[in-house]
């Protein structure tokens, strides 16, 4: 595979490039009417469309997506299926109540053992691995606030797939000075993102669902008896509406409570070389387990199928261009390959081939949200906060449920419908995030500074 050697000239993410060639779908050049219109075509857009389909197979379904399939946030993340939940678990029990928590994981739960079945029962062809995740210290305060957690999860009952690791075990596995405890969780899993979504797209069509790619949506229009999409090439008048635009709402024009959901949060990864049985052997990692660090600004590490790493992490950086435009960020992905050659001196050596980033989408409370907007024709589904690739596929099981006017166990769960904090204005966003940030930043230099000494 030839990758390009100056990603700052391209704003594909590896999945992207090493997919190949793509035909999109044709734009919308008529006007529609149908019983639902989905508007967004990662994840969570075609996971509705289809399990909405499934559910109603007369029923008139359409995709619109303003780019091509796999360009977001399902194109460009790294991969990850696991039951991460927004804020950190003693976040969210301090906030939200012990049941709420344990609710929360019970869905995550489910959603990735959805997202599996989905996955084999269709041979979606995107190189699952069930292979778990490993949450890494580095120093002797992060392990202590890390057992802390332990401790939670086995207080509450959720430890079912976790154990605790003691530093010299896991230096065992995976061969490196810089690691300290850790918990294993097995029940997790990753993929190729942008097979994932493309896999789902043909699913959806074979369904009957009818998708079409390059549409923007210029305006969203309530009114008596449907809603009202327009777009460059054609009106599409929907009785129900999903607006499956996550990280990109705010490109979204309609009802201006939708601004006020989220804010995109630009993340970036990069991704090495393959690797020679000879370097894999040196550092260990013989299971291929999806790994993090406990820090608050979090790496995240995984191989690839080809025998690469995908690293990430260590920065958010909040832009104040739409989301939709790339923004590099030349510093973070110096950040990546220096964190991943400091945890891995064995990778002195390895060439990183690609670099990319992307927005996620992050609401104030920092908590996933599937919601009405104005009345229950119109539903919105957004801050996944990063971790929305089990989530999001769930999520579409949910909102089908929702379309049908169904009372489920899974439109009891308590992020459907609820009340989140609106958010700021962009400016008081973006400087409120710069904080934030910084404040994070600091709180990972105390824990680490005798490592870094």
């Amino acid at each position: 595979m030839t990758l390009i050697q100056d990603p700052l000239q391209s704003p594909q993410s590896f999945w992207q490039h090493a997919y190949g060639d793509y035909q999109a779908n044709p734009a919308l050049d008529e006007d529609l009417n149908v019983d639902v219109a989905v508007v967004g075509g990662g994840f969570t857009g075609l996971n509705s469309a289809w399990q909405f389909k499934q559910d109603n197979p007369n029923a008139r379904v359409v995709v619109v997506e303003a780019a091509v399939i796999g360009f977001g946030a399902s194109g460009r993340n790294a991969g990850f299926s696991t039951k991460l939940f927004g804020l950190e678990p003693e976040l969210v029990l301090l906030r939200l109540g012990k049941q709420k928590m344990i609710d929360a994981h019970h869905y995550l739960k489910l959603a990735v053992a959805h997202t599996r079945e989905l996955i084999e029962t269709h041979a979606l062809g995107s190189d699952y691995r069930h292979t778990g995740l490993v949450r890494i210290s580095y120093s002797p305060k992060q392990s202590q606030r890390m057992r802390k957690t332990y401790q939670l999860f086995q207080d509450l009952g959720l430890d079912s797939d976790m154990q605790w690791r003691e530093a010299a075990q896991v230096r065992d596995d995976f061969d490196s000075p810089r690691f300290n405890d850790a918990i294993y969780e097995s029940d997790t899993g990753y993929l190729d993102p942008c097979k994932q979504v493309r896999g789902l797209k043909a699913l959806a069509e074979a369904a009957g669902v009818r998708i079409h790619e390059l549409t923007p949506v210029s305006a969203i229009q309530p009114a008596a008896g449907a809603v009202i999409l327009q777009t460059p090439g054609g009106r599409i008048r929907a009785d129900k509406v999903v607006l499956a635009t996550n990280a990109y709402s705010r490109q979204v024009p309609g009802p201006e409570q939708l601004k006020k959901r989220q804010f995109p949060l630009w993340t970036y990864q990069v991704v090495t070389e393959p690797l020679s049985p000879a370097i894999w052997d040196s550092i260990g990692w013989q299971q291929r387990q999806a790994f993090g660090d406990n820090r608050q600004m979090l790496h995240y590490f995984r191989p690839t199928l080809d025998g690469r790493i995908v690293m990430g992490g260590g920065d958010v950086i909040a832009q104040r261009s739409p989301a939709m435009q790339d923004a590099p960020s030349p510093s973070t992905w110096q950040h990546c390959e220096a964190h991943l050659k400091w945890i891995y001196p064995q990778l002195a050596n390895t060439r990183i081939d690609y670099r990319w980033g992307g927005p996620v989408s992050v609401n104030l409370d920092m908590v996933p949200q599937i919601s009405f907007i104005g009345d229950e024709r119109i539903i919105y589904s957004g801050g996944c906060f990063g971790h929305g690739v089990a989530l999001t596929h769930l999520n579409g099981r949910t909102i089908a449920d929702l379309l049908n006017g169904y009372k489920t166990e899974l439109t009891d769960f308590w992020i459907v419908n609820r009340k989140s904090i609106a958010m700021p204005g962009d400016t008081l966003a973006f400087w409120g995030g710069k904080v934030a940030r910084r404040a994070l930043k600091a709180w990972d230099w105390w824990e680490e500074r005798e490592l870094r000494a």
